[in-house]
């Protein structure tokens, strides 16, 4: 048997045992036909008194911001015991290729496409993530998996070192493993020099931009991705806040909050907040309308504008309906 035909038997082993005993948080798919691509219910769950929202997020593969928008008007540190809590797990899929692992950094969630074995279902599984910071951000485009890294030690770069001496913090040139290390016990080396996708010793940050522009994930969700990734696989990154899909003939579109650069920053930096909010809109407003020309360019639709302008804003991670095949 092939190194490769081993290793999606391998891989498929695990989803098996995934599905069958329940041992992870990963939310598996099988992937939609034809021209769909929205997978995943919404649900609720009723939070006992000892639950916090990151709590309830971390035991059903949510992040940070994912369950925050979700329930906006829910105490993030105390919910309340018998408080309803919504559990955004509906997706729309990224505008990208089926195939490898796609990374869109505005939703704070991954997709990865296991290969497919002959008679077995094409399925996707997806997981949250945190992102790089405004000032580290994390990278776009097209790259690929290099290497792979169990125990990992962290070789702090100088830029990083110096940030952490300006807060008073002295920081070695190498964290061996171990509970101090912030790459976790598994790390995935992409083909961009310095950037890895990794565990974490801090899990309640995950879904947050709060990296130095790596991708961080739960530790069993990095353990699990390890275990099924190859050397070579492909990696696409991409920032898509807004995702239209459709569901036989409906449209649905997903909308999360604009991930600001530094360029963009710095030009809205000297104005008003009038000023500030017309620019953001645009942004908002024109993103929209490239995905609904993109979306429909086989299918047409009849879309609601105004329906889809509002969600748009709103941003709250849960896809709705929008509009219907013409």
């Amino acid at each position: 048997m092939s190194k490769d035909k081993k290793h999606k038997n391998s891989t498929y082993c695990l989803l098996l045992c995934l599905f069958v005993f329940n041992l992870s948080d990963a939310e598996i798919y099988e992937l939609p036909h034809n021209d769909n691509n929205i997978i995943g219910n919404i649900s609720e769950v009723i939070a006992s008194h000892e639950d916090t929202l990151l709590d309830i997020a971390q035991r059903h593969g949510l992040g940070f911001e994912e369950i925050k928008r979700a329930n906006p008007n829910i105490d993030l540190w105390i919910p309340g015991e018998g408080t309803k809590v919504i559990l955004p797990k509906k997706f729309i899929l990224p505008d990208a290729p089926r195939s490898g692992l796609v990374l869109n950094i505005a939703e704070y969630r991954m997709y990865y496409y296991p290969e497919t074995v002959r008679g077995q279902p094409e399925i996707v599984i997806t997981y949250p993530m945190s992102i790089g910071r405004v000032d580290w951000e994390t990278p776009l485009g097209k790259t690929k998996v290099i290497s792979k890294k169990e125990n990992p030690s962290w070789y702090p770069p100088a830029s990083i070192r110096a940030e952490r001496a300006m807060e008073g913090e002295f920081l070695p040139n190498i964290i061996p493993p171990g509970p101090d290390n912030p790459l976790g016990d598994f790390a995935i080396r992409l083909d961009i020099p310095g950037y890895l996708i990794h565990g974490t010793n801090k899990p309640n940050g995950i879904g947050m931009r709060v990296t130095h522009g790596c991708i961080r994930m739960l530790p069993q969700n990095i353990e699990e991705l390890y275990s099924m990734m190859s050397l070579n696989d492909d990696v696409y990154i991409v920032n898509q806040p807004i995702k239209l899909g459709w569901n036989s003939d409906e449209l649905f579109i997903e909308a999360h909050e604009f991930l600001l650069d530094n360029s963009i920053d710095y030009e809205l930096h000297d104005r008003s907040m009038s000023q500030k909010k017309a620019k953001s809109l645009s942004y908002i407003f024109s993103e929209l309308t490239e995905r609904y020309i993109k979306i429909t360019d086989k299918k047409k639709a009849k879309l609601d504008w105004r329906v889809a302008e509002l969600a748009s804003i709103r941003a709250d991670g849960i896809p709705i309906f929008v509009g219907a095949k013409n």
